[in-house]
């Protein structure tokens, strides 16, 4: 009788099995939802960990390094009674995303017409993907852009509101203080960028540029 011990105890295990690793992808899935809520509709947490090395207590605590990423291949930390193991998942995210209709060549002004929206895996796109067409409204192309491609923000940047040599007023304001004077840019800026001005005086002071092209630092 003793020696089907050790039997009945793996096959307890391999039925236990499923419904544990049904738990934990839900308790996965739960905890990658809540992080990202405007994606959690087509959201999906695959575990690549082999089950054998999964945590063995039913409600782990879950954990994230701070610099981890949003979606795609992740390590998470899953910690049972100080037994802590790492998990390696996939967070598939289903989602829209901005396309080139047309191509696009460098330099060129860009018009939300030059642009549609996709339906695909956003985890599986280029850093800085582009989710809708509100930032390239008169923005500029940096580089060729391929019919389908899809757009991402180093490809483009905002038309320069205040240009290096130009004359602009520069607005400081405090705690019941308020004072303009004009200065001159030292550097090419784009609204709600920072730019460097060098006053009357020799001077040279940051702030940031807002849309009338004004330069406001807070003191």
């Amino acid at each position: 009788m003793r020696s089907s011990s050790p039997l009945l105890a793996t096959l307890l295990l391999a039925f236990a099995l499923p419904g544990h690793a049904a738990d934990l992808t839900a308790q996965l899935t739960q905890f990658f939802k809540a992080r990202d809520p405007q994606h959690a509709a087509g959201m999906t947490v695959v575990v690549r960990t082999p089950k054998e090395q999964w945590p063995t207590c039913e409600a782990p605590e879950l954990q994230l390094p701070g610099n981890s990423r949003q979606w795609g291949n992740i390590s998470i930390s899953t910690n049972c009674a100080q037994n802590r193991r790492f998990l390696q998942v996939q967070v598939q995210v289903t989602g829209q995303y901005l396309v080139a209709n047309r191509q696009v060549a460098r330099g060129t002004a860009l018009d939300p017409n030059d642009f549609r929206m996709e339906t695909g895996r956003l985890d599986e796109l280029p850093p800085r993907a582009l989710f809708d067409n509100n930032s390239v409204t008169d923005a500029i192309a940096l580089r060729d852009i391929a019919p389908g491609q899809p757009v991402t923000a180093s490809m483009l940047r905002q038309p320069w509101r205040v240009k290096a040599g130009q004359n602009v007023m520069v607005v400081a304001s405090g705690n019941g203080f308020n004072a303009s004077s004009e200065g001159r840019a030292l550097n090419n800026a784009s609204a709600a960028q920072m730019v460097r001005v060098r006053m009357g005086n020799g001077q040279v002071v940051s702030g940031r540029v807002d849309a009338d092209g004004n330069i406001l630092i807070s003191l």
